[in-house]
């Protein structure tokens, strides 16, 4: 027989549950159906940072950009890298209500290949035919495995919204050496044979909220906002959607004539591409430079900083560029909603 499941208490929200022998805290959290603040799951984003008040524990390997060494020596501690030796006593240092209330156990599924096809020249789009439906919430993400020769687990957020449970959509950003994402092109052609491990994530569409909604994407930042977008007028619910995307050319640019449809046929929603190279090209007469700063020129006009949620999907330097933006035009923190993409430890 293993060991004796220990109990993890958290505080101030008051959720107990068990953690059985070489089961992170997280990873435990998730099986049984408790959504705790997350983003990597792999001790390099500082999402799930937490306080030991009591209790043995003991850190997988993880990034001290995530949890420096003052921090570990004040019992800080990360939920996606922490063993439990004991009961332990956490105090929860972000936590939000609604996440809570919307848990969905994390389970595994098995799905097939049933599409690849490119959306630019460096970015698919990646369809998977489930066995059993797999329900989650426009914003989330799952592990995909691929078992070939070795095997190969990267997160990849849905593109499809939640009412298509058992055929997911991927928008994937294809890098030459990518492990995973350059056999987008090879190994995972249809019929491949694929694991599903989810949902995860916290950037989520929020329901029946008041005041603009602004999503902000960039790369492969598109499929999550996709996701909200798409459940967003299937809701029926009415407000104002301004969608951002940022990339570096004209080339980089996709769905064009989807979000010209959507905007033909929805008053409130206009789509604003930013092109970063775009400073020669006499055939674009958009807007130019990065993305959050023509966030920022937006966000002035509208004057609406306080009352506006934001979803921002893709990569870090492009959150890290956007959050004093944010700040500065007084969005409140709570209304804001961060995926950030790390990079994959393997």
């Amino acid at each position: 027989m293993g060991a004796p499941a220990n109990v993890v208490r958290l505080h101030p929200v008051g959720i107990e549950f068990e953690v059985e022998e070489n089961e992170t805290v997280l990873d435990a959290a998730f099986r049984q159906g408790i959504a705790l603040p997350h983003g990597c799951k792999e001790g390099q984003c500082s999402a799930c940072k937490c306080v030991l008040t009591e209790g043995d524990v003991e850190l997988k390997k993880y990034s001290t950009f995530a949890l420096n060494e003052m921090e570990r020596g004040q019992d800080y501690i990360l939920l996606c890298r922490t063993l439990a030796y004991s009961d332990l006593e956490v105090e929860l240092l972000n936590y939000d209500e609604e996440v809570l209330s919307k848990s969905i156990p994390v389970k595994d599924f098995e799905g097939t290949v049933t599409g690849v096809s490119a959306l630019t020249h460096d970015i698919r789009r990646l369809e998977i035919s489930l066995e059993q439906p797999l329900k989650f919430w426009a914003g989330q993400y799952v592990d995909i495995t691929l078992a070939r020769t070795e095997t190969i687990t990267r997160s990849f957020s849905m593109a499809n919204s939640p009412g298509e449970s058992q055929k997911l959509a991927f928008i994937i950003k294809k890098y030459p050496n990518g492990r995973f994402s350059s056999r987008l092109d090879g190994d995972l052609a249809v019929g491949t044979r694929v694991g599903i491990k989810g949902p995860y994530g916290t950037c989520f569409r929020r329901e029946n909220r008041d005041g603009p909604m602004i999503l902000v994407g960039g790369g492969s930042g598109m499929s999550p906002l996709w996701s909200i977008l798409h459940d967003h007028i299937s809701s029926g619910e009415v407000r104002p959607v301004h969608f951002f995307y940022g990339a570096r050319t004209q080339n980089d640019l996709f769905y064009l004539d989807h979000f010209a449809e959507i905007a033909a046929n929805h008053a409130d929603f206009t789509f604003v591409p930013v092109l970063s190279h775009a400073a020669d090209d006499a055939a674009w007469s958009g807007e130019k430079g990065f993305v959050h700063e023509v966030v920022g020129a937006h966000l002035r006009k509208l004057g609406c900083g306080e009352d506006v949620d934001v979803y921002a999907c893709g990569p870090s330097p492009m959150i890290e560029a956007l959050t004093p933006v944010l700040q500065m035009n007084d969005v409140d923190s709570d209304r804001v909603f961060f995926d950030k993409f790390t990079p994959a430890n393997s």
